[in-house]
């Protein structure tokens, strides 16, 4: 077998969490998410039938990120483990005030993942540790607030597993949002137990709404405004170029284009008299290339001047 200079290509199937509001809680509460964080990994993972001893782990405290051995179980991991894992949260919540509870969040990503001297890389734990600390799942969490768990997967995960069936999760279980943290652009979908995730409000456009004409359009522009993005991308008439109707007549429009100016420009010198009478006609135009002459006239209606050009 060929091995490139980066060694032996693997994909593996990572997790990784992280406890809501660690940096302002005191020492005393620190110690106690400390504590209570992988015990209550441990005993989702054993309830789930995945052997966390076996797992390469990077623990920071109120975190932690791990490469799970080749072969892992992935079901287990994003059904069974989760929701033993929300299970044991709210078990350890229970009869402590709200600033008390522990929250999580976490995420699950099979992706590229080698062995680095700190610990793994490549792209599959860069992917899984920006979508951790992803804006939409950080809300997700806020929005809920009797929640102890909000969960986010990664498209390899969701569209391969949970929407093919392979759990006993419905899809629609999930919203689909998009991430962007860092250099780190892509999607995710989330779930927080106990809730319905799509009533909640994480404040980020849903995935195919970004900027430009068609998202305007999407929002709820006009259709005035749909007509124009679809036409020209969201951008509007070139300028000097006379404007649509210009456009649509051609070269001879707008070399009529002064002949309009000028009649306005007399319109409003002549003042109200000018406006109860039709402007001035233009001279007919003689297009180049043809024997059509094109006509532009002018009218002044409420106190506007209104062209129209005929041939």
């Amino acid at each position: 077998m060929s091995v490139g200079a980066m060694g032996v290509f693997d994909r593996r199937l990572l997790l990784a969490v992280d406890a809501r509001g660690y940096g302002s809680v005191d020492t005393a509460r620190q110690r106690e998410i400390q504590t209570a964080l992988p015990r209550l990994l441990s005993e989702a993972a054993e309830a789930a039938g995945l052997d966390r001893a076996s797992w390469v782990r990077q623990a920071a405290g109120d975190s932690e990120f791990a490469v799970l051995p080749t072969g892992s179980d992935e079901q287990a991991l994003v059904e069974p483990f989760m929701r033993r894992l929300d299970a044991g949260l709210r078990a350890h919540n229970r009869d402590r005030v709200p600033g008390a509870r522990l929250a999580l969040r976490a995420a699950v990503h099979f992706g590229p993942a080698s062995e680095a001297p700190s610990g793994f890389a490549g792209p599959g734990p860069v992917e899984i540790s920006r979508i951790l600390e992803s804006d939409p799942l950080r809300r997700a969490l806020a929005a809920a607030p009797d929640a102890a768990l909000a969960v986010a997967l990664t498209a390899p995960v969701f569209t391969e597993l949970v929407a093919q069936g392979y759990t006993n999760f419905r899809p629609e279980e999930f919203r689909e949002v998009v991430v962007e943290k860092k250099e780190y652009r892509g999607r995710a979908w989330l779930w927080v137990p106990g809730y319905d995730v799509h009533a909640l409000d994480l404040g980020n456009p849903e995935p195919g709404v970004g900027s430009g004409a068609g998202a305007g359009a999407r929002a709820g522009v006009g259709a005035s405004a749909s007509a124009s993005a679809s036409a020209g991308a969201g951008h509007g008439p070139v300028p000097g170029s006379g404007g649509p109707a210009a456009q649509a007549a051609g070269p001879a429009a707008q070399t009529a284009e002064p002949a309009a100016r000028a009649a306005e420009s007399a319109a409003s010198a002549a003042g109200p008299a000018a406006q109860t009478a039709p402007a001035p006609q233009a001279e007919p135009v003689r297009s180049g290339g043809d024997s059509v002459s094109t006509h532009l006239y002018g009218t002044v209606i409420n106190g506007n001047v209104v062209f129209g050009i005929s041939k």
